[in-house]
């Protein structure tokens, strides 16, 4: 898979791989995400790749296989705060499968605190050859993986607004399957709509359900370009439950 594999002594066959070198930016000039970081060894690294471009990491070997993303939108932090907890939790946790991770899908965008990634909303062009999002939606074919979460933060006054799971009942009806087993782990609702690509055509989770593979996206509630350790930790039970649903983790 990657450019570095099994590195630095890491556990739980650890790789790490550069899938796009156009989006590198300098994260931990985000006050607001390196003031809630845990700099252990593995953030450090991910920091360090993360200023050449977007960053996949691979944990596990064999097993139920499963993609998640985070910063697909720069400002919503929590997630991808989120995200490199649960990076250290998974080095020391026995897993039963193979997690896929993106932690800051455009760290330029990341850095900058921004929705867009020069000026391209990577959440409605996923299916454009060349995009961050489109770069990400073909790993995630290519990697044979039963589901995909996606995961975002929702400000006051936009939509949904509040804590909940995007998902559609078609073409792939197990993304309802999956959003309504996190939603009720985490006394959140399910937002349902009945068929992929409409009306967010270009989504990375729409555009996973129309590839064949079941995908939502979870949402916790914060406001534009803040974190702190409630919504980090929201989200960081949303990531577990999804884990969970495929039985990752036990």
């Amino acid at each position: 898979m990657s450019s570095r594999d099994n590195f630095g002594g890491f556990s739980n066959n650890l790789e790490l791989d550069l899938i796009c070198s156009t989006s590198g930016g300098f994260i931990s000039a985000n006050k607001n995400i390196f003031d809630n970081l845990v700099l252990s060894d593995i953030a450090k690294v991910v920091l360090e790749e993360s200023v050449n471009g977007t960053v996949l990491l691979k944990i596990g070997n064999g097993g139920p296989k499963v993609f998640m993303v985070a910063g697909v939108h720069g400002n919503e932090l929590s997630p991808q705060i989120a995200m490199m907890y649960l990076l250290d939790y998974l080095l020391e946790t026995e897993i039963n499968g193979t997690v896929y991770m993106v932690p800051f899908a455009a760290p330029k965008a990341s850095m900058e605190s921004k929705r867009y990634l020069d000026g391209v909303d990577l959440n409605r062009s996923a299916h454009k050859t060349g995009s961050v999002t489109n770069i990400i939606l073909n790993k995630i074919i290519n990697s044979g993986v039963s589901g995909l979460g996606d995961f975002h933060s929702s400000a006051p006054n936009t939509n949904p607004g509040k804590e909940g799971v995007f998902c559609s009942k078609e073409p792939s009806s197990e993304s309802l399957t999956i959003a309504e087993f996190i939603a009720n782990s985490m006394g959140s609702e399910a937002i349902k709509y009945n068929r992929a690509g409409i009306p967010f055509k270009g989504a990375l989770e729409d555009e996973s359900n129309l590839a064949g593979i079941p995908a939502v996206t979870c949402e916790v509630f914060a406001p534009v370009s803040f974190a702190n350790e409630k919504t980090c930790g929201r989200s960081l039970l949303q990531m577990k439950s999804f884990l969970e649903y495929f039985g990752v983790l036990l």
